[in-house]
């Protein structure tokens, strides 16, 4: 056989590991990796060549902020569209095809109302959540709530801003490119459990790395207020 020598069947774990913590994490160095995962840098580099020969992730150029030092900045590695798509998705072709219809059927409303009992979870636990642990913020009830549902989401202190809820993953992202409904009932949602207006920065399902949202200072540390059902 000539050309590269292809990776034991062994290795597909490991680049499983390689690839998640991507997902996880955001565009990552492959130093930042092979400390994650305790793993060698020649290993994290080797699983980085197969991951990119498959077209699950693509090197990027690290943002500078501020003054640049000496030498070429260290590249990140993000996942691609077709890598997103090789995790578990939460939809297919019938929930589009599904959405459609009720969008010819009922119009946008129902889809909107759709969208809203679909995310009725993330105020349901993060209620349920912030009861059983009033240390939490809305914020960190969030992060928690978002990820345990496929979003691995996470929360980023902001000074003078606030916060920014950060979701790696989006399990609805190719459906709610066509029904943005699903994100703006999201938002809304994210919003009712903080108390206050947030603000969607950037979606995956419109071609961000990662959906962002902030959330205003004065509102990471308020009470959520639960409803009754």
């Amino acid at each position: 056989m000539t050309g590269t020598q292809q990776p034991a069947a062994g290795d597909a774990p490991t680049r499983e590991r390689v690839a998640r913590s991507i997902l996880e994490n955001g565009p990552s160095t492959a130093a930042d990796l092979a400390a994650r995962l305790t793993l060698t840098p020649a290993a994290v580099r080797r699983h980085l060549d197969h991951l990119l020969d498959e077209g699950l992730v693509e090197a990027r150029e690290r943002r500078v902020y501020g003054t640049r030092g000496r030498g070429r900045p260290a590249k990140v590695f993000a996942l691609t569209e077709s890598g997103r798509d090789s995790f578990d998705q939460q939809y297919d072709d019938l929930a589009v095809a599904a959405l459609r219809f009720l969008a010819e059927t009922g119009g946008d409303e129902a889809v909107m109302e759709f969208a809203r009992r679909r995310v009725a979870f993330i105020e349901r636990d993060c209620a349920r959540l912030l009861t059983e642990r009033p240390e939490l913020t809305p914020a960190d009830a969030l992060a928690q709530v978002l990820t345990s549902g496929g979003y691995a989401a996470s929360i980023r202190e902001l000074p003078v801003v606030g916060a920014q809820l950060c979701q790696q993953h989006c399990p609805v992202s190719h459906v709610a490119h066509e029904f943005p409904q699903l994100c703006e009932a999201e938002t809304q949602a994210i919003g009712r459990v903080v108390g206050t207006h947030v603000q969607r920065l950037a979606t995956i399902a419109h071609g961000d790395g990662v959906c962002t949202t902030c959330i205003p200072s004065s509102t990471t540390s308020t009470t959520i207020q639960k409803e009754t059902m």
